[in-house]
């Protein structure tokens, strides 16, 4: 936290705008006065026979709260300058300010009940600045040193918020505390022989927006009230940025306090910039949407054009008469015209007036928690394509990586893959490691597998064979995904047979008891024996590769990265109970910062160790 006028105390920092007016109306009230004016004639006594005049600092008072005269009669100075009247004050929005002296401010609120206690203290005797006064400090307690400066952020990542913080209005800021804390504990564990470090900064853009203003809570029915104020609250978030009336709103709401916050942190650490710093996004919720949506430009008429463009189409090749065909002639050449002009208009505003950028910054990840921006696309009109590039649905020009992170029960996360490949489908998500995990296989070594094993048996009939073996990377996890579907799946188990359902008990025992502390790779090897220790061998430095052995058709397109990373279930977790709690869950878990510093480390060490290539 930044601060200059801090509460006596508890020493808080007051809000960033009161304690700018506060200086500024300090500074032009003292600035290059005479001490004497202020302070007691004890204190300005004559120093060896001459007399010495004290003038304030321009700009700070650290040398005038270390003076030794000052300290020994402070004391009493403040009990006299309690009695005494203020000599400036300054009206605040909410609050007014009282100067004593030069170092004697005080804080009133100007609420009606903290007015009346004022008056009826007063009245009894006692001063106005002891009865509800709150002291302020310019400066902190302890004077700041070298070694407090915190390491140069090379990497800063933005936290968008999702519905329901009007609910909870500040939600955002304690959910990037903790995020914070726990990116701390992973960087000290795992990252700390590195000089820099990323910075993790909320972005609070719902409390700005007005929408409707008050009319959906005066149309709100007075029965089950507290249910429904929290609907409003939260659900009625997705209502309004469907609504052609308020999305616009809540876009620009999100645009304009992400590039406040990225020029606010900018003029903070010029050297951010100077040296190439990289920023990412992080986005929960609804908020991975509405991000999306300022990065790409996305826009509902987009989509409308589009529709109409396929009514023309089907109306073309539809029969009709002679005048019909002739209207529909003309209509499609005034509509023609139209665009003309209006593209000429706007090549006359480009020319003359050269647009900003949407963002002030190019975003390097951006990943997504929660995330129903599957859902989304797909109802724009979005299929799979025949590529495996992630620019399908997020160009790499706009942003390097698309990460979609979630929890397997979370009711409101979809997957992003198969929108870009059909077939990925039927591959797993990615599982994040535990942050415990040692020597974790790196996320790009990792096979891809299948989501349902139990096709295995009908295609290979001998399941020890080397062919048929699963990846000693995903295997554990499969076995405990499938047997976690079995109450949906219990027809196609009586189809497959009693040697399938024993296979998958057995599975389902030694993934549930017999994990350690130790990785899967090492369960693997102790379950395998040599074999295992081959089989390992062979997988780890091998790039993702499909299995042909589970009974699908071997697909020749990949996708360029994977997309989809899906968290560990606990072991003793309740479905329907996670189903409740995933979708916040994801703030303190040790996995996800791991996971994202993983990512963003990474990066920034491959370039570094380029530019030193490059300098060799």
């Amino acid at each position: 936290m930044r601060g200059q006028w801090f509460i006596d105390g508890t020493w808080q920092p007051l809000e960033e705008e009161e304690s700018n007016l506060i200086e500024q109306e300090h500074l032009n009230r003292f600035k290059g006065q005479q001490l004497q004016e202020s302070f007691d004639m004890e204190i300005s006594k004559p120093v060896d026979g001459k007399e010495v005049l004290y003038y304030l600092p321009p700009f700070s008072l650290p040398s005038l709260f270390k003076w030794r005269g000052y300290k020994e009669k402070s004391d009493a100075a403040c009990l006299k300058r309690k009695h005494s009247q203020a000599i400036h004050s300054l009206k605040l929005s909410r609050n007014h300010v009282d100067w004593h002296s030069v170092d004697e401010v005080y804080l009133y609120s100007d609420a009606t009940t903290s007015k009346i206690a004022r008056t009826v203290t007063q009245k009894l005797g006692f001063s106005k600045a002891s009865s509800s006064g709150t002291r302020l400090h310019r400066g902190y307690v302890e004077e700041a040193t070298l070694e407090d400066k915190p390491p140069q952020t090379s990497h800063i990542v933005f936290v968008v918020h999702g519905i329901g913080q009007k609910m909870d209005q500040g939600r955002i800021i304690k959910n990037t505390a903790m995020m914070r804390d726990t990116a701390r504990k992973v960087e000290e564990k795992y990252f700390s022989n590195l000089a820099t470090h990323v910075e993790f900064l909320p972005v609070e853009w719902r409390s700005k927006l007005t929408l409707d203003g008050d009319t959906v809570d005066s149309i709100t029915p007075d029965k089950v009230r507290g249910l429904r104020d929290m609907l409003n609250s939260s659900a009625m978030d997705i209502m309004y940025y469907t609504s052609p009336l308020y999305r616009d709103e809540l876009v620009k709401g999100l645009q304009q306090e992400l590039n406040r916050l990225y020029s606010l942190f900018c003029s903070r650490n010029p050297e951010f910039e100077e040296k190439g710093g990289k920023v990412s996004i992080v986005s929960h919720s609804l908020g991975c949407v509405i991000t999306y949506d300022i990065m790409t430009g996305w826009n509902p008429v987009r989509l409308y054009e589009q529709l109409l463009q396929k009514e023309e189409e089907e109306l073309e090749e539809s029969w009709m008469s002679y005048e019909e065909r002739r209207l529909l002639e003309e209509l499609y050449l005034t509509k023609q015209r139209l665009r003309e002009i209006e593209e000429r208009l706007h090549e006359l505003k480009a020319s003359t007036i050269s647009k900003p950028p949407v963002l002030k910054f190019k975003v390097e990840n951006f990943f997504c928690m929660g995330s129903p921006l599957a859902v989304f696309l797909a109802l724009r009109g979005i299929r799979p394509g025949s590529s495996g590039s992630q620019d399908h649905i997020l160009p790499r020009t706009i942003c390097n990586r698309l990460l979609n992170i979630f929890h397997p029960t979370d009711p409101v996360a979809y997957r992003l893959e198969p929108l870009i490949l059909k077939h990925y489908s039927n591959i797993s998500p990615v599982q994040i490691h535990w942050y415990n995990t040692a020597n974790p296989l790196p996320y790009e070594h990792m096979k891809p597998s299948f989501l349902n094993p139990s096709k295995e048996t009908t295609s290979a009939p001998e399941p020890e064979s080397a062919s048929a073996a699963p990846s000693p990377t995903t295997s554990p996890v499969l076995l405990r995904r499938h047997y976690g579907e079995s109450i949906t799946n219990i027809g196609k188990a009586s189809i497959l047979g009693a040697a399938s359902i024993g296979k998958g008990l057995g599975g389902m025992l030694f993934s549930r008891f017999g994990r350690s502390s130790a990785t899967p790779q090492t369960m693997e090897t102790g379950k395998d024996g040599p074999e295992g220790d081959e089989k390992k061998a062979t997988t780890v430095g091998t790039p993702p590769l499909p299995h042909s052995s589970s009974g699908f058709l071997e697909p020749t397109v990949e996708l360029e990265h994977r997309i989809d990373f899906e968290l560990r279930e606990g072991l003793v977790e309740s479905r329907y109970w996670s189903a409740v709690t995933s979708h916040t869950a994801y703030w303190s878990s040790l996995d996800i910062a791991l996971f994202l510093l993983t990512f963003m480390y990474k990066q920034d060490q491959e370039e570094t160790d380029k530019s030193s290539l490059d300098t060799l």
